[in-house]
């Protein structure tokens, strides 16, 4: 049994990966600030799933509060860090920067540290889809260059993976990027697009279809990603010495380092995903066409070979599985 610390315990993902942790037997030391960037309700909702299950335990902490979080690492023996936490969205880092480099920053930095200092065996850490910006081939690799940013949430978990590739070059700190494709099902965060089109076709109000619908999604089911973030997290990395300096992969390193994609490998245009939505509730949606907003792509597509190859797993849940469960989560726990 590991004692592993959870950040973003009460978020979408977070919460699943405590829940598959627990299920196994590890000891979850679940953390996060419960804020209001979207219904605290909800979080709380998840959050009493976990509290009350005899390994867990739970601290309400900002990553970003510098003394908080380093004074929690001292009171426990941590094994294992999955660092979940942090401000999402793409639309509201335009509204909101500061809240991204508090949290996605600052915070990470602050996990970082106490990673080092505590000796923590290996660090797992949310990076996302978003850093391959301006990217256009397809599928998106590890190996790829992305320099070209097209949101400052995606700059922030791009300095996530460059801040965590010093640490373990200067330190010897192993860790793990992993970058999410577009995570959806139950429990879900209400300001993603599936969320929003299931409560707009329920209330008979019509929804929002950015780039007028010439949009693709590699939808990625909630159980894929937590497993993936679990496989890795047991998988330590060690450096790769075929690495070259002469020709650097930006997925490896000479030092404990790797990135890895999770996504579902399997692109969906977004009016499929809206049809299946119309099957599952019944009803037809309102469509209001707008053009592609600030800060988003037209297209996203994981290649997850290195994550099959390292750590043995693929996302396989097909989409209209997971849209079914999702809906049929979403009756239920608002009553409709």
């Amino acid at each position: 049994m590991a004692k592993i610390l959870v950040t973003g315990a009460a978020g979408f993902i977070g919460f699943h990966v405590s829940q598959l942790l627990l299920e196994r037997g590890d000891q979850v030391i679940g953390v996060d600030n419960l804020n209001d960037y979207y219904d605290v309700r909800l979080k709380r909702d998840r959050l009493r799933q976990l509290i009350g299950q005899t390994e867990f335990s739970f601290a309400e902490i900002d990553v970003a509060d510098r003394q908080a979080l380093p004074e929690l690492f001292a009171g426990e023996q941590v094994d294992v860090v999955i660092h979940l936490a942090a401000q999402a969205g793409v639309r509201y880092s335009l509204e909101n920067p500061h809240a991204y480099v508090d949290s996605n920053l600052v915070g990470f930095v602050n996990i970082l540290e106490a990673c080092r200092h505590q000796g923590v065996r290996h660090l797992t850490y949310a990076s996302s889809s978003s850093v391959y910006g301006a990217n256009t081939r397809m599928p998106f690799s590890v190996h790829d260059n992305v320099d070209h940013p097209l949101s400052l949430y995606a700059a922030t978990k791009k300095a996530n993976e460059l801040l965590a590739h010093t640490y373990s070059h200067l330190y010897a700190l192993p860790t793990t990027g992993l970058r999410f494709f577009t995570v959806y099902g139950p429990w879900g965060r209400p300001d993603m697009a599936m969320f929003k089109f299931t409560r707009a076709l329920l209330r008979d109000q019509p929804i929002e279809v950015y780039n007028h619908g010439q949009m693709q999604r590699d939808f990625t089911y909630i159980d894929d990603i937590a497993q993936g973030v679990i496989r890795a997290a047991d998988r330590t990395p060690t450096g790769d010495p075929e690495w070259s300096s002469d020709s650097p992969d930006p997925g490896r390193s000479r030092s404990p380092f790797r990135i890895y994609n999770i996504g579902n490998h399997q692109p969906v245009q977004l009016m499929y995903l809206i049809e299946l939505l119309e099957d599952c509730v019944g009803r037809k949606a309102k469509q209001t066409r707008l053009p592609m907003q600030p800060g988003d792509v037209p297209a996203t597509y994981a290649d997850v070979e290195d994550l099959v190859a390292d750590v043995g797993f693929r996302p396989a849940t097909p989409i209209e599985e997971g849209v079914r469960r999702f809906v049929t989560w979403y009756r239920a726990y608002y009553r409709v």
